[in-house]
């Protein structure tokens, strides 16, 4: 059975997060996103919407090449980067720290793991918007979604893409950025608003 639109839609988003973080956009990427449809809304604050107008206007101007030399200087550049998103640093201070071992915890009792000769940790934001795209997809019950997402992600994903908006050289991730954050704003909103966890009533 396919899954219900909405869902679809948000693992969809997740998706697009992940593959934004976890790599540059190569040029067939940009290309889509500057041809997608905008999204709908019937809010009157349109935070996503306006956030995804601004991204598909930001790929329909952006050169591939540019774009990985920007990712390249502020995630891989020699030494220590100037951004770092991952959850260790931001939950602790250290990088594979006590929050990273709570998460392989956690994603082992999901019946997940890092696949073999991935470079990135699994505390990765990118990573861990794939973890939420998988739970999604496995029609996981929104309460353990819920747990996951308020123990892995709710706690820093904020000050990460704020830093990431703010970080000297970001021009395409900076967009990028504002996105993640809209999309993961309106997650958190929707958990606290439909599924109020109660870990008595997880399988």
């Amino acid at each position: 059975m396919p899954l219900a639109s909405e869902d679809q839609a948000r693992a969809d988003l997740y998706a697009l997060a992940a593959r934004l973080l976890l790599a540059p956009p190569d040029a067939a990427l940009l290309a889509d996103l500057a041809a997608a449809d905008p999204i709908l809304g019937s809010q009157e604050e349109r935070p996503l919407e306006d956030a995804w107008e601004k991204l598909v206007l930001a790929a329909g101007i952006t050169d591939a090449d540019a774009v990985a030399d920007e990712f390249n200087a502020l995630f891989i550049s020699l030494g220590t980067p100037p951004l770092n998103p991952y959850g260790s640093l931001y939950l602790s201070g250290f990088m594979n720290d006590t929050p990273l071992a709570q998460l392989r915890t956690d994603l082992a009792a999901l019946g997940l793991a890092r696949v073999a000769g991935v470079a990135e940790f699994e505390d990765h934001l990118g990573a861990l918007c794939e973890t939420m795209r998988v739970l999604v997809m496995r029609r996981t019950p929104l309460a353990r979604q819920q747990q996951f997402f308020e123990a892995h992600i709710g706690p820093w994903h904020g000050k990460c893409l704020a830093d990431m908006e703010q970080a000297p050289g970001a021009g395409f991730y900076r967009v990028v950025a504002a996105f993640v954050a809209a999309f993961l704003t309106i997650e958190a909103q929707a958990f606290a608003v439909d599924t109020p966890f109660d870990e008595a009533a997880l399988p």
